[in-house]
């Protein structure tokens, strides 16, 4: 297989693929998916060829991203991601306890979303600090 890719495209696609790697595996611990680490090393391991030596490191043998890579900018954008599914998660699950806790039906749709709004809104204006959890 062979695949022609600018250097601009070679470098979003180890952007791609480092962070396909970090979301199936940085919360694994030992468990990790070592298919996707492999890959993910096979196509770091073509920054040495490309010029762009610095975004590497070796290891025992091993190619990493290098920590000027993993300082580059990449992480600020998963913590995006993460805020933001952490957000839709709770707005929703919020959203669903309430209604479960007022008897509404959980599969209107419409409630759901205008309840979620609300909690977004909120979230939106103060973050999680207006949340507590009451004793159980």
């Amino acid at each position: 297989m062979t695949i022609e890719l600018t250097d601009k495209e070679f470098r979003r696609l180890l952007d791609l693929v480092y962070v396909g790697d970090w979301v199936l595996n940085s919360a694994r611990g030992d468990d990790r998916f070592e298919d996707y680490d492999l890959l993910q090393e096979k196509i770091f391991a073509l920054c040495s060829q490309l010029g762009m030596r610095s975004l590497i490191e070796t290891w025992q043998g091993h190619v990493f991203p290098s920590k000027a890579y993993e300082e580059g900018g990449i992480h600020e954008a998963i913590a995006d991601y993460e805020d933001a599914v952490f957000f839709d998660i709770l707005a929703e699950e919020l959203a669903r306890r309430d209604m479960e806790g007022e008897g509404v039906d959980a599969d209107d749709e419409s409630e759901l979303a205008s309840r979620m709004e609300e909690y977004y809104s909120e979230f939106e204006q103060h973050g999680i600090d207006n949340l507590t959890v009451d004793d159980m």
